[in-house]
């Protein structure tokens, strides 16, 4: 009994060493080792490890590893990530700089995993991409972002089609987070000057892979109450709460690395949110001794900055009253005047009229800028010509580095499956070798491709129906006709992303007469799966899911036409690995990179959207479809957008359902085929977070 106990101890161990490192959100055995620990609390906790250890006894849990097979599977998973880690630790020489000090990553919103709800969007999604892929490539990296304990809202149509927000608590115990303990056990806390009040900062802990996040938090029992709510929701509150929030992340963050030891090699600012990290460093410069213009060079020798809003409203700003009123006290302890800290956000700095913007101190204060696609990038430089006078636009310090996706995040079970099967158990690795690449996915035979696709598509419209039943449960209504929604054999197509009025979701409906016949066509079904939320002040956007829920009751449309409620991660999982195509038809040149698309290119989905972001890049006439040209236009809003629909009709009734229903003999669509194997070939080996992160590495982060 003695030998057992002691072997439990260890079994244990390893069980919370997997559980408490984020990797598994990226590594499929792991998840599928907990969820066989309780497949209903997996499955009820949005696939949340410690949710199912905190179910379980520590009696139940060594009962449970007697069993050979499942002890086995732990072992299994345990060295797969002591394997990683030995690999990812071992530095390259162009990594060796930042071995000791490390790359500090600053974002208002960091997705690693749909059980820890702590982002909004693409920025935050490309965020957790990014940690990812920073840990995969052996980069000391470390995450800085808030712990919202409210998340950002849990999503609820009601029976008017209307989107609701509901917001729930998160308690941290039921999180794979720790919180940060000084060397006497205590919570380690650091002050951050808010007006003129002090407010304690503290943070958890989490792990990805090799790479550390800190998720500051406020709720302290010592901080008053409108304090303790900074960190509650993502985006939440007036812009009172939203310079605030931004207060707590940038100088916050800075002092709470600083109370770690942390000496980042670099400060990246992932869009202007934590511009206030350069005013803490400013301040510390200042206090040593440091005269001011050589105290600002010393700062931007230690930041660089990702810009991705491309237009000018989107970003940021803050009247001196508010400014006056948020940091006056941190101010004060400067030495400098309110009106010196105004001219860092302004394009005049004398010009009193000017409100202070984020975006523009990150660029005043930083070595490097970068958008996040070339015609983004081509954008940003026109925006903030005024910044740079004198200069032409081709020559404004922006350049860009085109957003990627973390490959294994994104990928079906069954795509990988496949995958290691014909190409090899570390395929991925041939992923930073296009050639090698190009090769390996012959070894994938059509027939093979085609059973993958069917595979993943009913794979998706078994959890749209299991998604829809909840929804329809709420309001009492039979679940018959959910068992007759969407067919397996339908070309299904998917929008799902944040609704901002610009993404345009139901142009596909701008001409509904000419929808519902390519809808309506029984032999060669089409059906299309809409998800997302929209901000809780964006009515408009609001208006937008209201017009697709009442269009999923047409009965032209009902069955055909689906809207799935509560858009997260684990959502967009299913539907990036189960449609066929991926539409994304937003107003150029507002997409400034976008991202949602690359992630079904390994499950064999395909594109077909508007020349903007990355997919102007990426598309070579082959490896998908294109909505309109890849050319500037100047159009009025109305024309533009009649001129997208026309063009997005074309390639779906000319293009797409003729090619998805061309099939031969044995009912395998070979041109289809073709077009995913030049989609896979083409786009998987660039359009990665891999790529990306050693992009920002040898032009960014190592200064030259």
């Amino acid at each position: 009994m003695g030998e057992r106990v002691f072997h439990f101890a260890k079994e244990r161990k390893k069980v919370y060493e997997l559980a408490y490192n984020l990797r598994w959100a990226y590594d499929c055995p792991t998840q599928q080792f907990f969820a066989k620990l309780s497949p209903r609390v997996w499955d009820r906790s949005n696939h949340n490890p410690i949710a199912v250890l905190n179910e379980i006894s520590e009696e139940e849990l060594r009962s449970r590893l007697l069993d050979e097979t499942l002890r086995i599977d732990l072992d299994n998973c345990y060295e797969s990530l002591k394997g990683y880690l030995e690999r990812v630790g071992k530095t390259s020489e162009s990594l060796k700089r930042f071995s000791k000090k490390p790359v500090a990553y600053f974002s208002a919103e960091i997705g690693i995993h749909e059980s820890l709800p702590i982002y909004s969007g693409g920025l935050g999604i490309l965020s957790g991409d990014h940690t990812k892929s920073a840990s995969d490539v052996g980069l000391n990296f470390v995450g800085v972002t808030l712990f919202y304990r409210q998340g950002y809202f849990v999503q609820r149509i009601n029976s008017d089609g209307w989107q609701l927000e509901e917001y729930r608590q998160q308690d941290y115990h039921g999180l794979p987070i720790t919180p940060v303990a000084d060397e006497g056990g205590n919570l380690l806390k650091v002050q951050v000057e808010v007006g003129n009040s002090l407010v304690s900062v503290a943070a958890y802990k989490a792990v990805v892979g090799r790479s550390v996040l800190y998720l500051l938090e406020t709720n302290l029992p010592e901080n008053e109450e409108h304090y303790r709510d900074l960190t509650a929701r993502v985006y939440g509150g007036d812009s009172t709460t939203r310079i605030s929030q931004e207060i707590i992340l940038g100088i916050g963050g800075a002092k709470f690395l600083k109370a770690m030891e942390y000496e980042p090699s670099v400060y990246h600012m992932n869009e202007g949110h934590s511009a206030f990290l350069t005013l803490e460093l400013l301040r510390e410069e200042l206090l040593a001794g440091t005269h001011l213009s050589k105290a600002v060079e010393m700062v931007e020798r230690k930041c660089v900055f990702t810009t991705h809003t491309p237009v000018a409203a989107g970003h940021d700003r803050f009247t001196r009253d508010l400014m006056n009123f948020s940091l006056s006290g941190f101010v004060s302890s400067l030495g400098i005047s309110l009106d010196q800290i105004m001219g860092f956000g302004r394009v005049q700095p004398e010009d009193k009229d000017e409100t202070f913007c984020m975006t523009v101190l990150a660029l005043k204060m930083s070595r490097a800028a970068n958008a996040v696609s070339e015609l983004n990038g081509r954008i940003s430089r026109k925006m903030w010509l005024p910044l740079y006078p004198g200069r032409k636009a081709e020559h404004v310090p922006i350049g860009h580095v085109t957003n990627g996706i973390h490959s294994l995040t994104w990928i079906s079970t069954e795509a990988n499956e496949l995958y290691r099967k014909r190409i090899g158990l570390r395929w991925q690795d041939k992923l930073v070798r296009p050639r090698d690449w190009a090769t390996a996915i012959l070894k994938i035979q059509d027939e093979e491709i085609w059973a993958l696709r069917y595979a993943l598509r009913r794979k998706l419209i078994e959890f749209i129906r299991q998604r829809m039943r909840r929804q329809q449960t709420r309001f009492g209504n039979a679940s018959d006709w959910v068992e007759k929604s969407l067919s397996a054999d339908a070309l299904t197509i998917g929008f799902s992303r944040r609704f901002a009025t610009y993404k345009r979701a139901p142009l596909l409906f701008t001409d509904i007469e000419r929808a519902a016949r390519f809808f309506g066509d029984p032999k060669r079904p089409v059906q299309l799966i809409f998800s997302g939320k929209a901000h809780p002040r964006d009515d408009a956007g609001k208006t937008f899911i209201q017009q697709i829920e009442h269009l999923t009751r047409d009965p032209r449309f009902t069955g055909k036409v689906v809207f799935v409620e509560d858009y997260d991660i684990g959502v967009a999982r299913q539907l990036v690995s189960g449609c066929d195509l991926w539409l994304n038809n937003p107003r150029r040149p507002l997409e400034a990179s976008g991202t949602s698309g690359q992630k079904v290119i390994l499950n064999g989905g395909l594109n077909c959207s508007v020349m903007d972001g990355w997919w102007r890049e990426a598309y070579n006439g082959k490896n998908g479809f294109s909505i309109g040209e890849d050319k500037d236009v100047s159009l009025p809003v109305e024309q533009q957008d009649s001129a997208d629909a026309a063009s997005l009709y074309e390639v779906m009734e000319k293009k797409v359902i003729p090619l998805f229903y061309d099939r031969d003999a044995s009912g395998v669509p070979l041109k289809w085929i073709k077009t995913i194997r030049e989609s896979i070939k083409t786009i998987a080996p660039v359009y990665n977070t891999g790529r990306m992160v050693n992009e920002y590495i040898s032009k960014y982060y190592s200064e030259k």
